[in-house]
């Protein structure tokens, strides 16, 4: 269960809650993603990684099967459930572990590189960052990224959105204007940026895999009643039917920092 006043005001968000149609519907990045990650130094063979906030594996699992040797952590029972029988399924072996990102349970230099997508927002980086500099091994990386719809720019984005917030109005993930502050905000003097990269790419879904994909955001799945979850529902598929179709796009935005910890 998770709490703050600054997200979503008043209301508490149980990513457990969604998790069925989160392994099932919310779809990880595409593979220009991973490629540029890679490219970057992340997800290499052999390299020690630990995928914070990790929910059903997404980004755990595919830095598995590109050979790194992936740990993943979340407060979410549900979430880490999902993941581990979706890893078992692949035959990938993954150290998955209930944990806050800000206590990860391992021991100091245990890992290569901390990857965070879709959540860093989250983390209290104040207790995060001492704890990651620990963890890592000299030359260690870390990598905030986002994988996020754009509703300034995309007509399907912008009336999901507005069916949600017809039943959830005091959701804060809504209308995002798209910007990456370069540095983050959240940067400190101990931190450098050793890569970046921002791109816009559209994704494809059908109308029940975007009905599942707006199902296990946190803005209704996660924080919603089941009745007020199924009405979401139902709105957002007689839009779609109307509006959209059986298959269609969806714009998103793709970014990624990478950052380490400047040497003594």
């Amino acid at each position: 269960m998770y709490r703050d006043d600054a997200i979503d005001p008043g209301r508490a968000v149980d990513w457990g809650r969604a998790s069925a149609d989160y392994a099932r519907f919310r779809p990880g990045p595409p593979d220009s993603f991973f490629a540029r990650l890679q490219a970057l130094g992340i997800g290499l063979p052999g390299q020690r990684v630990l995928d914070l906030g990790t929910g059903t594996g997404v980004i755990a699992r595919r830095l598995a099967r590109q050979g790194s040797s992936v740990s993943g952590i979340d407060i979410a029972a549900g979430q880490l459930a999902q993941a581990r029988r979706l890893a078992k399924e692949e035959g990938l072996a993954i150290d998955f572990r209930e944990a806050p990102a800000e206590a990860p349970p391992f021991p100091d230099r245990s890992f290569d590189a901390v990857t965070a997508n879709q959540c860093w927002l989250y983390f209290d980086k104040t207790r995060l960052l001492p704890r990651l500099h620990s963890l890592l091994a000299p030359g260690g990386l870390i990598a905030v990224s986002h994988f996020s719809w754009l509703p300034r720019r995309d007509s399907i984005a912008a009336a999901t959105e507005a069916t949600v917030l017809r039943h959830n109005p005091v959701w804060t993930g809504k209308d995002w204007d798209g910007a990456v502050p370069l540095p983050p905000p959240w940067m400190t003097p101990e931190l450098e940026i050793r890569g970046f990269f921002l791109y816009d790419e559209a994704i494809p879904f059908t109308a029940e895999d975007w009905r599942g994909r707006i199902r296990a955001c946190r803005g209704v799945g996660a924080s919603l009643d089941p009745a007020t979850v199924g009405a979401v529902d139902r709105d957002l598929e007689h839009w779609l039917a109307r509006n959209a179709g059986e298959r269609f796009t969806v714009l998103h935005r793709l970014d990624a920092t990478i950052l380490a910890f400047r040497e003594d």
